[in-house]
């Protein structure tokens, strides 16, 4: 294992992941020109986009099952071809409604990438590699933001819409070609695969049992909390966010965008490394995480006037964090479920984060129009975005992640308590470890 062929494979399907990002955050750099190019309201806008996560997130389950029956290679290849289909229909839509169809295709084939190739990983990597293989893969996968916030926001404002995204269509094609010339599924390490023959269990059967271990809804609610307010600001109202209502001009919302990113590829490793050295500990990874989104949130919302650059920074940094943040639920998902429905496990929690993001994303563009309405606007983009409407749209996260909190706690408590009555592990107190590890250290 973890052999110059596993790293081959790798790098094949990372590419695809990467494209597959920036076909899901494609839309977030056109944000403006979408409500001109279609000429439809705030609320329309979003719910172009949470249109494609509704399909996103419906996927996961029925995706993540098929996985286990069908292998990853299979869903990796249709995933990319479906992704062709709708950002090429999305390039010639002569309409919103062509346009919609365009984000479905691509929601679905997004479904079915970054579930697919996680399952691949655990074929070609073991032990303590395989949660930083999984974060690493997280992390160069966010550069799919930056090719959407960079080249294909310049490529939209010089060649135009459709030129753009029939562009991003033939990158998909180009991932779709490697992953059919080099990526195989590999075989499971026997250690870990236990699938006897003659006594595969039924779907619904296996994803009972899925949800029936504390662990997977952990994970569950893990993706939840951290991973939404960035798929929101990156996927949609981001953009519109730093350059019309904090007055960045496109070009320094562009820059911003990236930021996420390079905070994602610096946090990332680091997570990934604390997740294989500390087992007991990623939840408070999680809890910390969103503790630091509600407070960068609060400062830049909350900032009497017009906030300074470095609250916009210090958002987006944190912003960034909350990508690596996510994976940590899969991590939960792969380490409380066998092998064999690792696939539904996985699927099961990669709904968290985009079922609270489409939610948020629809209410914020709701909060939004109504605002607009409130002061007899007329949709103008400079109104609709102001930033006195985004302070009090934005507040539905805390909400949505709020009561996603509540949840976590309750399965993080649930999940203890099991790991202590199956395997014996009584899980300290954070401040009883850390005074623990200064004792061993000082000898005293």
């Amino acid at each position: 294992m973890n052999s110059r062929r596993s790293w081959l494979i790798f790098s094949f399907a990372t590419f695809a992941y990467v494209i597959a990002v920036m076909q899901r955050s494609s839309l977030g750099i056109a944000g403006v020109d979408s409500i001109e190019r279609f000429d439809v309201s705030a609320a329309v806008l979003s719910t172009l986009a949470v249109v494609q996560l509704v399909v996103y997130a419906g996927l996961q389950i029925p995706v993540g099952l098929a996985l286990d029956r069908v292998g990853p290679r299979f869903l990796i290849t249709l995933g990319a071809t479906l992704m062709v289909l709708g950002q090429a229909s999305l390039a010639l839509a002569p309409g919103i409604g062509v346009a919609i169809v365009g984000r479905v295709l691509v929601g679905a084939g997004d479904a079915m990438t970054f579930i697919s190739i996680l399952r691949l990983l655990s074929n070609w990597f073991s032990g303590r590699s395989l949660p930083l293989v999984s974060q690493l893969l997280g992390t160069i996968g966010t550069l799919g933001q930056v090719l959407s916030a960079i080249p294909l926001s310049a490529l939209l404002h010089q060649a135009g819409w459709s030129t753009t995204y029939l562009v991003a269509s033939g990158a998909s094609l180009l991932g779709l070609l490697g992953v059919l010339a080099f990526v195989r599924n590999g075989i499971p390490p026997s250690t870990r695969s236990i699938d006897l023959p003659g006594h595969r269990v039924s779907i619904v059967a296996q994803l009972r049992s899925s949800l029936s271990r504390p662990g997977t809804r952990l994970g569950f609610w893990s993706h939840f909390v951290t991973q939404s307010s960035g798929t929101v600001f990156t996927l949609l109202w981001g953009f519109p966010f730093l350059s019309v209502g904090l007055g960045y001009g496109p070009a320094v919302a562009s820059v911003l965008l990236t930021v996420i990113v390079a905070s994602a590829m610096v946090t990332g490793p680091v997570l990934g490394m604390l997740s294989a050295r500390f087992p007991s500990r990623r939840s408070n990874a999680v809890i910390g995480i969103v503790c630091a989104l509600a407070v960068s949130w609060g400062l830049v919302l909350g900032w009497p006037g017009q906030p300074p650059f470095w609250c916009a920074v210090l958002l987006v940094v944190v912003i960034g964090a909350g990508g690596p943040g996510s994976l940590i639920g899969f991590d939960f998902a792969r380490t409380f479920n066998p092998l064999r429905s690792l696939g539904s496990a996985t699927g099961i929690v990669n709904v968290g984060g985009f079922l609270a993001a489409f939610s948020m994303m629809f209410l914020i563009g709701i909060v939004l129009d109504l605002l607009d309405s409130a002061r007899g606007g007329t949709g103008n983009p400079a109104e609709l975005y102001s930033l006195d409407s985004f302070r009090i749209a934005f507040l539905v996260q805390y909400l949505v992640v709020g009561t996603g909190m509540i949840f976590l706690f309750r399965s993080r408590r649930q999940t203890r308590k099991r790991m202590h009555e199956q395997e014996g592990i009584q899980v300290a107190p954070l401040w009883v470890a850390l005074t623990r590890a200064i004792k061993h250290n000082t000898g005293r």
